[in-house]
């Protein structure tokens, strides 16, 4: 997969993850914001490019606000956010 466009999942709500991608012609940025970083960001973030890594993305810029979610809600709210960041963009006038 690749990153083609600007995507969000997500909220801001304790428990969830807000992930916004965006494409990039640099190798794959992955920006942890998180209350919990110093206990768990390494984890997270390795987890975050290990699944992209599997996905087939290695270009682009992902964010992460994190409030406490735990790892099956950030993996669901990444794979949202990749299908909707891959998706082509959609021409002028409504034509795909």
């Amino acid at each position: 997969m690749q990153i083609r466009r600007e995507a969000i999942a997500g909220t801001l709500e304790s428990s969830d993850v807000l992930i916004k991608m965006e494409p990039s012609g640099h190798p794959l940025e992955v920006i942890l914001s998180s209350p919990v970083k110093a206990q768990y960001g390494a984890s997270i973030e390795a987890q975050v490019r290990q699944w992209l890594n599997e996905a087939g993305v290695s270009v682009g810029r992902v964010e992460l606000e994190d409030k406490g979610a735990l790892d099956c809600t950030i993996m669901a709210r990444l794979k949202t956010c990749l299908a909707r960041a891959s998706e082509p963009e959609k021409a002028e006038g409504g034509q795909a």
